[in-house]
């Protein structure tokens, strides 16, 4: 099979993806294969092709990326009886968990220290076919095609469980900082909840996207000197913009007592919580909330953004969503 190989990490523009012919994936006896329809491409993905996003990750090399995947089934393990040769699924980051710690116990099984990630532990969806673990696999709606689905596994996935921590409640008011892929599907879980949205972005592209997708209205960071959020505004921010100035921003427009959410991998300097501001980190989220997530896109309420390339064109997607000229989504098709 042809998949665009992670060969060794470094600035996307001298060590790019490698397109190669490697071998078709086996399942074993719970796993599935699954024939890729549709990859979404996360900035994680370009964090980690680059060598800056976490440690020991990738855990070796080489690897094939991509973590938001929709496929049909192509072959099963002896084991899997719930999933069949053509039915229509998608995978998450979420590729497998110990299922026994504390924390697959509780339903966080997204905070599992043994859990293995899709595309950074395992070879991933950048590829015309995938090895799945069956139990993490999610059978599709029929109303919504690999390309519209794939970004829901990522961004999907991580928008809700996001929102569910800010515990918005009708007539609220809300700032979500940073309308990427992510941003723009929290704008639209955060206005199903009856709260009134507010997007902070420095693009203005993206403000026409936060607007068009049930934002009341779009703002520049204050830094930027465009139209800014009053101090002490918002009951809650939304953040996922991958900055100190978005952290610090958020707690100025949220007033005493609000919450703040951080949906972003990154250090925070010291705090000033002594208004009693609730700051939490969110990451992902479990398997119920993903199921959740998919009923909501067939159902017509939720929706990605997305553009789609050619998977021989992943470096170039890559660079341009370095460069920031992706609008909120783009998808690989093999």
């Amino acid at each position: 099979m042809k998949a665009a190989l992670l060969e060794q990490a470094g600035p996307i523009e001298s060590k790019p993806l490698k397109l190669r012919e490697v071998a078709d994936p086996t399942p074993s006896a719970t796993q599935i294969v699954i024939k890729v329809g549709a990859c979404g491409v996360c900035r994680s993905n370009l964090h980690m092709v680059e060598g800056d996003w976490l440690p020991n990750t990738p855990a070796s090399f080489p690897i094939i990326p991509g973590h938001e995947v929709a496929g049909t089934v192509s072959s099963v393990g002896s084991a899997v009886t719930h999933l069949k040769v053509g039915d229509r699924v998608g995978v998450q980051p979420i590729w497998k968990t110990c299922g026994v710690c504390e924390y697959c116990f509780s339903g966080r099984e997204q905070l599992c220290r043994q859990r293995q990630i899709t595309g950074e532990t395992l070879d991933g969806g950048y590829a015309e076919y995938m090895l799945a673990e069956s139990a993490y696999a999610y059978p599709l709606p029929d109303n919504l095609s690999f390309e519209e689905a794939a970004p829901l596994f990522c961004p999907g996935i991580t928008a809700y469980g996001s929102v569910s921590k800010a515990h918005l409640t009708p007539g609220q008011k809300v700032a979500v900082l940073g309308v990427g892929g992510v941003g723009h599907m929290v704008i639209q879980m955060a206005a199903l909840t009856g709260a009134d949205v507010y997007a902070v972005t420095r693009s203005a592209v993206h403000q026409g996207v936060a607007e068009e997708l049930g934002a009341i209205a779009s703002y520049s960071p204050k830094a930027s000197g465009g139209r800014n959020l009053s101090d002490n505004a918002m009951d809650a921010a939304i953040v996922f913009a991958p900055s100190d100035a978005s952290v610090a921003e958020a707690m100025r427009v949220v007033k005493p007592g609000g919450r703040i959410v951080l949906g972003v991998a990154q250090n925070v300097g010291l705090l000033d919580i002594g208004d009693e501001r609730t700051v939490v980190g969110s990451v992902l989220g479990n398997r119920q909330q993903m199921r959740e997530v998919l009923n909501l896109a067939a159902a017509g309420k939720l929706r990605s953004v997305h553009a789609d390339y050619p998977l021989a064109e992943a470096n170039e997607v890559l660079g341009m969503l370095k460069a920031g000229e992706i609008r909120a989504r783009a998808v690989l098709v093999p």
